[in-house]
Formats: structure tokens, sequence, C-alpha cells
């Protein structure tokens, strides 16, 4: 694997013993991939070409629009080479994650499942959450135990919360924070559970966990824990007002102490999981059966669960899946699959997507996020995701799907890895 990035202000010997680097490094390597990093206005120009989606673009910093557009071509031996485009990224601009918190802590807590091995669990099973000072009852929904599968899952299908409280739980913020630094993450603050009203204090405990076999056995027992992790902690307010117990507070809404997670981060993390060749460093070490299962229920529709199957009348095939409303104009789109994670909330709306079309033999990811809150109060459930955030998600995957459908390759890529049976 080679990471390349590409600077318009190199010069003279250094530019030409970089290429030479890069040269010998793919000649000694053709089956590696290779990430070129370009900062220009190549979006800028396609966005023009969309009328609609321009009138968003228009309002792009009051709105908050960060995008990342990777384009993928392949070799003649099938390896990949990503192109990145950002657009008005700027790690400054605080965007409240929601729930793409729930991808890398999936990742990390198959990961150490895979440290666990000795103890003969895997993620399927049982597992008992023990009460505590949080109120953490011993089992999951729908009546039955509980097990790392069962979260995973559901974090993918309908972005449950509980699920990925338990996960939380599992790996605790100290081994989050922890993890995702070692692997060159470090602006990154997962710190608290999601839909239940904690302090820090109590964020920072996590329950003891029981992994038990089919006979009742404990296989392993963790312990309650205390998160120790220290966080980067910029003054973060925004917005001109805010609800708290039921009133109206007029003063910026304060996110100092809330998740953070910037757009480049999720687009690597979820890059490294579906290419785990492309950086080491910042690759998750998930045991491939459990990739396998990973990458199944990233692109899974709630009605295709393993562990528990939804009703696609309760919830649409996507329902979770923002971006993929502008590649399918009709149902029949079985051709085309996204690997994503989504999150809304604070009338913040992300998403982080990776698309594959096996028929046209196009793929690409595409990674952005929007401020759907035009009146500027937060907490307020008057958020305005139906008329600019949902809007705005299709409009630019459309376009962004409708180029690529035009860009000519010069190897035609084979996507079979990512045929999955559901």
């Amino acid at each position: 694997m080679k990471l390349v990035k590409l600077n318009a202000l190199t010069c003279g010997k250094y530019i030409a013993l970089s290429l030479t680097v890069f040269l010998m490094a793919c000649s000694a390597t053709k089956q590696s991939a290779k990430t070129i990093v370009m900062n220009d206005q190549f979006l800028d120009s396609l966005f023009k070409t969309n009328a609609s989606l321009q009138a968003f673009i228009a309002e792009k910093d009051s709105l908050n629009i960060q995008v990342i557009y990777t384009k993928i071509d392949r070799d003649k031996n099938n390896a990949p080479t990503f192109t990145s485009y950002d657009f008005n990224v700027n790690p400054v601009r605080y965007f409240y994650p929601a729930s793409t918190v729930k991808m890398p802590v999936a990742f990390l807590a198959l990961e150490k499942l895979r440290d666990l091995k000795k103890f003969k669990i895997d993620r399927n099973t049982e597992t008992n959450t023990q009460p505590s000072i949080n109120g953490q009852a011993p089992f999951y929904t729908f009546d039955s135990a509980g097990s790392i599968a069962k979260y995973v899952e559901e974090i993918f299908l309908v972005s449950d919360n509980e699920a990925f409280n338990r996960l939380y739980e599992f790996v605790g913020p100290e081994y989050i924070h922890q993890k995702l630094n070692k692997k060159g993450y470090n602006d990154v603050a997962i710190r608290h559970r999601l839909s239940v009203a904690l302090t820090d204090a109590q964020n920072r405990q996590t329950n003891a966990i029981k992994f038990i076999d089919a006979n009742g056995n404990v296989l392993y027992n963790q312990a309650e824990q205390l998160s120790k992790a220290t966080y980067k902690e910029p003054e973060i307010k925004l917005g001109k007002g805010y609800y708290s117990d039921g009133k109206l507070v007029d003063a910026p809404f304060n996110f100092t102490y809330k998740n953070r997670l910037q757009l480049a981060d999720l687009n690597k993390m979820l890059q490294a999981c579906l290419f785990p060749e492309v950086n080491k460093p910042s690759r998750f070490a998930i045991d491939e059966n459990d990739r396998k299962f990973l990458l199944r229920s990233m692109s899974a529709f709630p009605r295709e669960g393993l562990v528990h199957k939804y009703s696609a009348q309760e919830n649409p095939d996507r329902d979770v899946k923002f971006l993929m409303e502008g590649l399918a104009t009709t149902p029949a789109y079985n051709h085309i699959r996204c690997f994503n994670k989504s999150g809304l909330a604070y009338g913040y709306l992300t998403d982080v997507a990776y698309f594959v079309d096996f028929e046209n033999k196009v793929e690409f990811m595409l990674s952005a996020t929007i401020l759907s809150n035009k009146d500027q109060v937060f907490n307020d459930d008057k958020y305005d995701f139906e008329t600019i955030g949902y809007p705005f998600m299709k409009l630019l995957s459309k376009t962004v799907y409708d180029h690529e459908l035009k860009r000519p390759k010069q190897f035609i890529p084979n996507l079979d890895e990512f045929k999955i049976n559901y």
C-alpha cells in the first residue's frame, strides 16, 4: 500500500524525487491501493451543472454543507486508486455527528471481540448487561438476550440507539478514545450514550457485561469500568436559542461536551473498513468472517436482517440511507447497493457512503453533512429535514452518480467482492 498526497506547491527536486518514489512503489506493488488527495474546485464546478442543487450550494456556509467525493479507478489487476475531492470541508466548523458515531464503535466492538477469542466468545454469544447506576436492563429488546451481532446489525439496519449504547458499554469510552487516536483519528470525542440524559460522570461509567454460552455458563465477565479519557474541548456554542425543560432559552446551544467526529475521519473510517489494504495504520483489526458480516449489515435493507427482520412498511428500504434516494428513481434498484452510516439530530443530517452499481460497473464514495435548522433554535423538534436536508442529499447523490455514469474508465472494475447474498 502506498499513500500519496499531491501538493501543487511542491517544487524542484522534491517533485522529481516524489515521482520517482511513487513510480517505483507502483511498479513494485501493483496489487496495492493508492490514495490521491485533491483539494481543488472540481466539486464546485460539478455542482453548477445542477441548478436545483446550486440553490443549496449558494447557502453552503449558513447550511454548514460539507462534502467529500471519492472517485475510484481500478488498474488492470483491479487494484483501486482513490482520488478524493473536498467541498467546504473545515475541521473547525462543527457539526453534530449524531448516529454516525455508531459506525466506528461497531468497528471497534468487532475488533475487541478478536482480542477476546481465548474466552471462546464471538459476535453471536449471548450478552447480559448488569444493572448499575445508569439503569441498564439485563437484556436487549425483542424479548430475547442481546449479542454483539444483534447490536451491530441493528445499528446499521435501523440506527437503533439502544444497540449503540450496548456497544458503548462493551468497548467503553476510554477504549474508543485510545484506539481511534492510535489509528490516527486525533480529533474525535465519542463520550456519551444516545437518547438518554446522563451526566458526564455517568457516561464515563460503563456497566458490567457477561458473555454466556448456551448452557448458561459465563465465558467472560467484563467488570464495570470508569473512563479516564481526556478530550479536546474547544468551546462550541451555536444557534440563536434552544429549549430546556420546555422553555426557550435565548442563548446559543452548547455543543462543547457533545460527541465530535470530523467528516474526513468518517470517510476515512468507512474506506478503511471497505478497503483494508488502503492505509494500514488507520484500519480496523476485524476477523474476515466478522468483516463480511459487517459489510452485509452496512448494505442490507431492514427487511434483510439476519438477526432481526423489519417490515418494509414500518422501515422503508432507504430509511437510513439518505444519499440512496438520488440513485434510485424506481423501486427496481436491486443492482445498486449502499454501504453506509447516516445520522440525524439537532437539525444536522449526515451520511457517509460507498455506492456500487453492479449493472453499470460504477463505484464511488460520497460523504456529506448539512444543517437543516433555518430558525437556528435547537431542541425544539422543528427542523427542516423535509425541505432542506433530504432534498439536498438526493440532489447531491444524483449529481455525482450521473457524473460517474458518464465518466470514462480505462479498466472496468470487478465488483464481485461486494456482491452479497441477502
